[in-house]
């Protein structure tokens, strides 16, 4: 962890994935002379789109999980591993989880989201997520279970076909060759509801070539130890069930009390906090309601990039631009070896969508050393 140094004058961002990363990166590159915090409580960055080659041992942990020690040193960022409780902005302070009363000049909200349950009995007792390394190393030791165990019923259940349940679908199948079923389960009509018609019909085809079981228009009314129960009381038996449904934001306390849209952080065209000038929330804790965006890795990225640009404009006395998402399409991992891309004039699928799915996010890696590491190793184990 860099020694805790900061100052009214510092610019404080909280939270460290995609956009805070990104966030920080850019106020140290727009402005090399001012003291920048990250306050980050995890250790390690996580790469979140390439968990599912790290489950699948396509990629190694050191790819997709750099240690933030790493990524910030010698970049002038001082890292604090800790957790804000609480944001006063009053007296433009914030208090940690360990007791420390941090000052800043301005402040950038990236805290991201969790997973919720929507108050569905057991969720949280007989399920698990996909979102963390322990997600990763939980199902990696389920995968191994079904294979010594071999029970001839043996089934997993997935709830939600959004992109997270779908590429988790298509790489267990993969390493479960067979040993368990899966059914995917879906409240809505159709999976992937927010992608392309291309991607959508790729997806469709993978999970049925894989013998996925696709439960549509299926809401689940609770989870149990060994069983998830549907509408009508009808039920699936499982001997693991991956959460995969819906995230809710997740941001301290902050006094006087924001406006708040649909749970999150209402924010002005260019992440400014409505009615803040020095506040800005970026991510899946921000909403904007005149130039809605996706609550992605991608848009969070850009917004990062974003906040860099318009901290460095307010220090000079002007007016921050609005933000402005350029889409760059949406790349889907469809198991081992296999991906579907669409975005910037190309539209491919299969094992050279999956190259260049991994090509795509080795650039977007925060530091170079760790991208250009993770190239060689791919080019030496292909």
């Amino acid at each position: 962890m860099t020694p805790h140094t900061s100052s009214a004058d510092a610019v404080v961002i909280v939270g460290g994935g995609f956009g805070g990363l990104f966030s920080s990166l850019a106020v140290h590159r727009q402005l090399p002379d001012c003291p920048v915090v990250l306050i980050e409580p995890r250790k390690q960055f996580l790469f979140q789109p390439l968990l599912y080659e790290l489950l699948s041992n396509e990629l190694q942990e050191w790819e997709v999980a750099p240690r933030y020690s790493q990524l910030v040193s010698n970049k002038g960022i001082c890292w604090l591993r800790d957790r804000v409780i609480g944001i006063d902005r009053l007296t433009h302070t914030l208090q940690t989880l360990s007791g420390d009363r941090i000052p800043w000049g301005q402040l950038v909200i990236a805290t991201g989201s969790k997973p919720n349950d929507f108050g569905i009995p057991g969720v949280r007792e007989h399920g698990s997520g996909f979102c963390n390394l322990s997600d990763v190393r939980y199902l990696r030791q389920l995968v191994q279970g079904f294979h010594r165990r071999r029970h001839p019923n043996a089934a997993l259940a997935i709830v939600g076909a959004g992109s997270t349940g779908v590429e988790l679908s298509c790489k267990l199948a993969d390493l479960l060759e067979g040993k368990a079923r899966i059914h995917l389960i879906e409240m809505g009509d159709s999976i992937l509801p927010n992608s392309s018609a291309f991607n959508r019909e790729r997806a469709n085809a993978a999970l049925e070539r894989k013998d996925v079981i696709i439960h549509l228009n299926t809401s689940v009314t609770r989870v149990e130890a060994n069983r998830v129960v549907l509408r009508e009381d009808d039920a699936i038996a499982h001997q693991g069930l991956v959460w995969t449904a819906g995230n809710q934001p997740d941001f301290p306390c902050l006094q006087p009390p924001p406006s708040i849209i649909r749970g999150r952080l209402a924010v002005d065209g260019d992440l400014r906090l409505q009615g803040s000038t020095d506040i800005f929330a970026i991510g899946d804790t921000a909403i904007t309601i005149d130039h809605p965006v996706p609550a992605t890795a991608q848009v969070a990225m850009q917004q990062g990039e974003a906040v860099g640009e318009a901290i460095a404009t307010l220090r000079i006395g002007e007016k921050p631009p609005m933000f402005q998402f350029n889409d760059r399409g949406e790349m889907l991992s469809l198991g081992i070896g296999d991906a579907t891309l669409t975005g910037l004039g190309i539209t491919m699928a299969g094992p050279l969508a999956f190259q260049l799915r991994r090509a795509a996010y080795l650039t977007r890696m925060p530091a170079l050393s760790v991208g250009v590491r993770s190239a060689a190793a791919w080019l030496i184990n292909r």
